[in-house]
């Protein structure tokens, strides 16, 4: 009997001792990434809605969302395991596993890898239609004198409105966060902050080293050197030709 009782002691060891394998989640690079994110959307919501002389500050957030965008578009594809697209790619097959509760894995679960790409490419179109934007007021975008006027009102329609399905998917975002943190009791908020997380299985993050981060880091700066107008083609509108002289 207590040879059995032994047994079943070790067996619930084994089973605490499984649930509580710590692993490498997110990289340094991905949690940096992730929190200047939160920081420069944050600073682009505010100051658009106050709008005047903080226009020059929003204008500079949608210029760090562009940077922060591309960089994680590119360690999407060459960063450390966790933090590549094609790991947590939400496939059908993905998403039907997890409807079923059948889905194994760790980082991004199947809906929230949808989360996050959509939230990619709504933060890409509207920081990119932010670029040629004028409010008729105290903004214009730094590429605003590359199209005419009527495209740029366009775009600046655009860019309002992605304006508005962006704080319907924060608020998703957000309200899906306290779900997983306050019901699953699913810990999200702290391996974003420490880069580590308690699991019952899976691996440690791997690669992404210092090269791909500096490669990461100079496609992304030299994207927001691109569209910030510094360029001399973004500076202004080509002048127009000048007409010929009379022939006396």
């Amino acid at each position: 009997m207590s040879r059995a009782v032994d047994i079943d002691h070790v067996a619930e060891a084994a089973q605490v001792a499984r649930k509580r394998m710590r692993i490498r989640l997110w990289d340094l690079p991905v949690r940096v990434f992730h929190w200047s994110l939160v920081l420069a959307v944050s600073t682009a919501v505010v100051t658009g809605e106050l709008g005047g002389n903080w226009m020059t500050l929003h204008g500079q957030a949608g210029l760090a969302i562009v940077g922060l965008v591309v960089f994680r578009l590119v360690w999407g594809l060459i960063g450390s395991t966790h933090a590549r697209f094609v790991r947590f790619a939400p496939t059908p097959a993905k998403l039907k596993a997890y409807l079923r509760g059948r889905w194994a894995g760790v980082g991004h679960n199947p809906l929230g890898a949808l989360s996050v790409f959509a939230l990619l490419a709504l933060l890409a179109a509207q920081a990119g239609t932010g670029l040629f934007s004028n409010d008729d007021i105290a903004f214009s975008g730094p590429l605003f004198n590359l199209v005419d006027e009527a495209l740029a009102g366009r775009l600046t329609g655009l860019h309002k409105q992605f304006a508005n399905v962006l704080l319907v998917l924060l608020a998703l975002h957000i309200a899906a966060i306290a779900f997983y943190v306050g019901l699953k009791k699913d810990k999200l908020i702290k391996p974003m902050l420490t880069g580590w997380k308690e699991v019952e299985t899976g691996e440690s993050t791997e690669h992404g080293g210092p090269l791909a981060f500096v490669i990461a880091l100079a496609i992304a700066l030299a994207a927001v050197f691109a569209v910030s107008g510094a360029m001399p083609s973004a500076a202004s509108k080509p002048a127009a030709a000048a007409a010929p002289k009379p022939a006396w």
